[in-house]
């Protein structure tokens, strides 16, 4: 990628992601990874990843899916994509740190960012694709991206009341606007949903099937409560306070078990062709 600023469609997301979010992100990414890693193997399997094949990372984050992409296209490639530039620099000190040398990490809205035509064998996302500006765009500009016939696997969450997470934020006090949408992290939790936007930006076989995995958030719940009241939307919304970190470890405490604040967390694995 060049030296200039990258076209930005998603002013937004990218406001927050270089902002406190990405800050947050990039220094407790294996506090994250350790949340989100266990859907890793679902997301790899569906992605049937091959030596020589090239992997585009959506949203890459701090780069774990990224990493573990180029471990096993180890004749290939993997090229990491986010709006975060402090995301983008620990994903690349990370792979520097593991010795993983088949990987980029370029910094860009997916919906308009310019990929080569038809550059990838592979597209992933674990969680990064459910806050596109215009989703059928930023789509259409993936499956452009991708060789005829490439693949397609990412996961989104599932609708939170089926997620332990769900029980832990209905402890917090009522917002009083309602912060889910066609831009929110739930945007792609319905496959109905899921299938309008795969299909309208051109790819085929769309299915969807739920995953559930175990995600470890802390080492018991005062240190979960405290983890979670620095997370962006939380933060956002609530703001900083003891009394809301109070509240947040209260709620953690039915999931400590064996060392660990455990939640049970389920999310919609989603596989395509272009």
């Amino acid at each position: 990628m060049g030296s200039g600023t990258p076209e930005i469609v998603n002013v937004a997301q990218y406001e927050a992601w270089n902002g406190y979010e990405g800050r947050h992100w990039a220094d407790h990414h294996d506090r994250y990874d350790a949340g989100n890693g266990p859907f890793n193997k679902f997301l790899l399997e569906a992605a049937a990843i091959g030596p020589r094949d090239r992997v585009l990372d959506i949203g890459c984050g701090s780069g774990q899916v990224t990493r573990l992409a180029a471990g096993q296209a180890r004749l290939g490639s993997a090229t990491g994509v986010d709006l975060s530039t402090p995301m983008l620099a620990r994903a690349r000190s990370l792979a520097e740190e593991e010795g993983v040398t088949n990987v980029t990490f370029e910094q860009g809205d997916a919906q308009v960012h310019p990929f080569p035509d038809g550059a990838f064998d592979v597209a992933v996302s674990r969680f990064g694709v459910m806050f596109f500006a215009d989703p059928i765009a930023a789509f259409g500009n993936i499956r452009r991206a991708l060789r005829e016939g490439g693949r397609l696997a990412f996961l989104s969450m599932a609708p939170i009341e089926e997620n332990d997470l769900g029980k832990v934020l209905a402890a917090l006090p009522p917002l009083d606007h309602a912060p889910v949408g066609h831009h929110g992290p739930l945007s792609l939790s319905e496959p109905g949903r899921v299938r309008e936007v795969l299909e309208g930006a051109g790819f085929r076989a769309v299915a969807c099937r739920k995953v559930a995995a175990e995600q470890i958030e802390g080492r018991d719940a005062r240190d979960a409560g405290e983890f979670f009241a620095g997370w962006g939307p939380i933060r956002y919304n609530y703001g900083e306070s003891a009394e809301l970190v109070d509240i947040i470890t209260e709620a953690m405490r039915p999931f400590e078990r064996d060392g660990a604040v455990r939640l049970r967390g389920t999310a919609w694995l989603v596989t395509a062709r272009a």
